[in-house]
């Protein structure tokens, strides 16, 4: 069993820190609102640790799940930050969704103090991360992965190996590309179901088993069609997902044509309220 901290106990960071010491891991958590590290102490065996250096200090392991580019860079380079302490060998595996400059960058940093990097975002939303069964994609180097993907198992039901550093996050935008592209057909659809009158459920079950079926239409199709859009993954989050992508795109020289549309939906959705709601809320643009 390893020595870990887990810095970032959110939806997504709190279950998955807390598979770790179920697993039998020596957790040392850090959050910077100390309530929810002490909501965490309450239920999982570990401790908790006053800076992100101290919870790194000794840690065979540190994995982040923060906010956005600036949380990760505060948490890792800042004053306070875990890098100052960690040791020579040790893994450092951050979860964010963030941009693959700075998971390329942090990769050179932790190459500089003998650090394994790996930039490992998931997939899978809150459920996925309370039951253990997240999908990983990462990049790094293949003594990195090797390091870390038996301690990524706690939480994960796949952990792909795609690349280099920062191919964990580009991959990542392949994900969100595609779900925005799924979702907004849903949308569509149903919207093009009820303006014909059709039974909506009757729809669904005829169509969901053939080629229109998707994740995205087998669990949101229902709720969409009753106005619920209390189902994890924010507008806001997946705005700053698409605009990580575009600019990634910008770089790459790829072309995001439906992406960068479906992007100006959801700033749409922002201006109506919608920010906090799940990226199913999309369907609220194309009125009833």
């Amino acid at each position: 069993m390893a020595k870990v901290s887990f810095i970032g106990l959110g939806v997504m960071g709190g279950p998955m820190a807390g598979h770790l010491a179920a697993a039998g891991h020596d957790v040392t958590v850090y959050n910077r609102s100390g309530d929810k590290a002490a909501a965490w102490l309450q239920r999982y065996q570990g401790r908790s640790a006053a800076t992100p250096a101290l919870a790194a200090e000794g840690a065979d392991a540190v994995f982040t799940c923060v906010g956005a580019d600036h949380d990760l860079e505060d948490v890792m380079l800042g004053p306070d930050g875990a890098f100052a302490t960690m040791r020579p060998g040790a893994v450092f595996v951050d979860h964010t969704t963030v941009s693959a400059r700075i998971a390329r960058r942090l990769a050179g940093e932790g190459q500089e103090r003998g650090l394994l990097v790996v930039d490992g975002p998931v997939s899978g939303g809150q459920a996925g991360a309370e039951n253990g069964t997240l999908s990983i994609m990462c990049g790094a180097t293949l003594e990195a992965f090797g390091r870390a993907e038996p301690l990524m198992q706690a939480y994960a039901a796949r952990v792909v190996h795609v690349g280099e550093a920062g191919a964990g996050q580009t991959a990542k935008m392949c994900n969100q590309i595609a779900i925005a592209g799924a979702i907004q057909g849903v949308a569509e659809s149903l919207r093009f179901a009820q303006a014909a009158g059709l039974d909506t459920d009757k729809v669904f079950a005829a169509i969901s088993a053939g080629a229109a079926g998707s994740w995205q239409m087998q669990n949101r199709w229902a709720t969409m069609a009753q106005d619920q859009f209390d189902f994890g993954f924010a507008v806001d989050w997946m705005r700053k997902d698409l605009g990580l992508a575009l600019e990634e795109a910008r770089n790459n020289g790829a072309t995001l044509p439906v992406a960068a549309l479906i992007d100006q939906f959801y700033a749409e959705v922002q201006q109506m309220g919608g920010g906090r709601q799940d990226t199913s809320s999309i369907v609220r643009r194309l009125g009833r």
